[in-house]
């Protein structure tokens, strides 16, 4: 296949048929799986020889998101992966960006964002031969989003770094504050203050956007 090409994997049957039609119709070749299990054995007997990326859902009976995931790295499948959830759980979407995943989307989410991280996906992996044999490591690339992000938190004061660190561990503020010794009050005014800086529009962009080093 010449054009590039999305795996999806999702156990919500109109929504896979729904993104079907939405991704072919802009060009891109689509193989969609309800079960994750078949979706690991047919990469596992065919990766995918040209750009590629999986559209990976959280939460399925059986194997998880997370678990393929798993389950492909150990066997030297290695493609830029889009978690999708309806659940809007942040200690998970934290779990999945530091597996590596490209972004993190909470359904329902508007086809805008949905084209942004497909940009990213394969601006990871722009080239061919996206499966590594086991051991083998990708050329390493500058990215630029991380370092921006990076300059971003450099730009926090050693209290809203003490601040963001619990508020994308899922810590509420009652909580930080107990932690830090201030009050509930200082705390709102240091995650203001760090939202602020961060360009974080909410939680859950400041997860995102954290563990995906990126500026939206």
């Amino acid at each position: 296949m010449n054009a590039r090409t999305i795996f999806i994997v999702d156990d919500n049957a109109e929504f896979r048929s729904s993104a079907q039609w939405w991704l072919a119709s802009a060009g891109y070749d689509v193989v969609d799986f309800a079960d994750p299990v078949a979706a690991l054995d047919a990469l596992q007997a065919q990766p995918p020889a040209g750009p590629a990326c999986l559209l990976l859902d959280v939460r399925m009976p059986g194997m998880s998101g997370l678990d393929l995931h798993d389950k492909l790295q150990e066997h030297g499948v290695d493609l830029p992966i889009i978690y999708m959830t309806g659940h809007g759980d942040v200690a998970l979407a934290v779990h999945a960006m530091q597996k590596g995943a490209v972004s993190f989307l909470e359904k329902p989410f508007a086809d805008e964002a949905l084209e942004q991280a497909l940009d990213r996906a394969f601006a990871a992996r722009p080239a061919s031969g996206l499966t590594l044999g086991p051991g083998a490591a990708p050329e390493p690339q500058v990215d630029e989003a991380a370092v921006e992000w990076q300059q971003r938190l450099d730009r926090l004061t050693p209290r809203e770094r003490q601040v963001f660190d619990l508020v994308v561990e899922d810590k509420a503020n009652k909580v930080i504050g107990q932690l830090l010794g201030i009050s509930y009050r200082t705390v709102e005014l240091h995650r203001c203050r760090m939202m602020e800086k961060l360009c974080a529009q909410s939680l859950s962009h400041l997860t995102k956007i954290n563990f995906a080093g990126r500026a939206l």
